[in-house]
C-alpha cells in the first residue's frame, strides 16, 4: 500500500492503472475510520484490481467550524487498518492541493432538483453544496470504475447518484448497508466523541425505530413521525432534530404507504449530531 499526498503524484498512479486495464474502486472517506468504513473497502477489494480509499476532512461540506475543528483525524491508525483491508492506496491530500482560495470562499452550485431541500439540507445550508464540490474533484481524479457509499447517509447517497448522472462521470455507485454496533448503534466516525454511557443512551435510537416501523401499516406517516419523535426525546440524554418519512427516489414527505419510503433521524446525543435511517416496506 502506497500513501499519496499530491495530486501529481495521484494522476501518475491512475494514468498506469488505468493503462493496464485494471478496474479502481474508489472509497471516499474523512477518515477517522470504522468498520463501516473497512466494510466499504472490503467489498471494494472483491470486487476490483485495485482499491484507492480517499481521507480527506472537506471543510466546505461543514457549516459549523467549531464542528470541523473537532473532527478526529488519525491518519496513522487510518493506514494500519486500512493496509489490513489490502487497500492499494491511501490519497490524503492538503487542502491547498485540492481548493483554490476562490473554492473555498465561494459556495459550490449544482442542480440538486430539490434533493437538498428536505433532512440534512433543512438543517445544515449549503452541506451538500460542499459534498458534491469534493465528490466531483475526487471522481476527475481518481476516475474510478466503482465507488463505495453506506447508506447511513441515504440523502447524500441519493445526491451523488444525481450528480454521477448529470455530470456524466460513468462510475457505477455501490449502495452498501448501514453497518451497526452490536448494540444497533449505527457506526459514525462522530461515535468517537461519545462516552461509553453516551453510547448506551444514542443505541436508543435504533432500537426505537426498530420497534416503532413494525407498526408501520397501522399508522399514518405523520402519526408515526410524532410517535417516534416522542419516544427518542422520552429518553434522557437525546433530543431530536428531525424526524421525517420519506419517498426513497424523491426524499419527498410521504402521505401514505403506497411508496417504498424511509424514515430518517438526525439526533443529538449531548452536543454530538447522530444520523440515522431504517426503511419501511411498500405496504399496499
Amino acid at each position: 500500500m502506497i500513501i499519496i499526498q499530491s495530486v501529481s503524484e495521484l494522476k501518475n498512479y491512475i494514468k498506469k492503472t488505468k493503462i493496464s486495464g485494471k478496474s479502481i474502486g474508489f472509497v471516499p472517506t474523512m477518515g477517522a475510520l470504522h468498520q463501516g468504513h473497512l466494510s466499504l473497502v472490503q467489498r471494494a477489494v472483491n470486487e476490483n484490481d485495485n482499491v484507492v480509499v480517499s481521507i480527506f476532512v472537506n471543510p466546505t461540506q461543514f457549516n459549523n467550524k467549531e464542528d470541523l475543528a473537532k473532527y478526529p483525524r488519525t491518519l496513522e491508525r487510518d493506514a494500519a487498518m486500512l493496509q489490513a483491508s489490502g487497500c492499494d492506496v491511501i490519497f490524503c491530500p492538503e487542502k491547498e492541493n485540492i481548493y483554490s482560495e476562490n473554492e473555498l470562499t465561494n459556495t459550490f452550485e449544482f442542480d440538486f432538483g430539490g434533493l437538498d431541500k428536505v433532512m440534512e439540507g433543512k438543517f445544515r445550508p449549503n452541506h451538500f453544496n460542499g459534498v458534491v464540490q469534493i465528490v466531483s474533484k475526487l471522481f476527475e481524479l481518481v476516475q474510478p470504475t466503482r465507488a463505495y457509499f453506506g447508506e447511513k447517509d441515504f440523502q447524500q447517497l441519493a445526491i451523488i447518484h444525481r450528480m454521477n448522472e448529470l455530470l456524466g462521470f460513468g462510475v457505477e455507485i455501490v449502495d452498501c448497508p448501514i453497518v451497526r454496533e452490536p448494540s444497533g448503534l449505527a457506526m459514525s466516525s462522530r461515535n468517537e466523541r461519545l462516552s461509553q454511557n453516551q453510547r448506551k443512551v444514542a443505541s436508543n435510537i435504533y432500537k426505537i425505530l426498530s420497534e416503532n416501523t413494525n407498526f408501520a401499516p397501522e399508522k399514518s406517516p405523520h402519526e408515526l413521525v410524532e410517535i417516534i419523535e416522542c419516544k427518542i426525546n422520552c429518553i434522557n440524554g437525546l433530543k431530536v432534530e428531525y424526524v421525517e418519512i420519506a419517498d426513497r427516489q424523491t426524499l419527498k414527505t410521504v402521505n401514505d404507504w403506497s411508496k417504498p419510503s424511509i424514515v430518517c433521524v438526525a439526533v443529538f446525543c449531548g452536543d454530538v449530531r447522530l444520523i440515522d435511517n431504517m426503511k419501511i416496506e411498500k405496504f399496499l
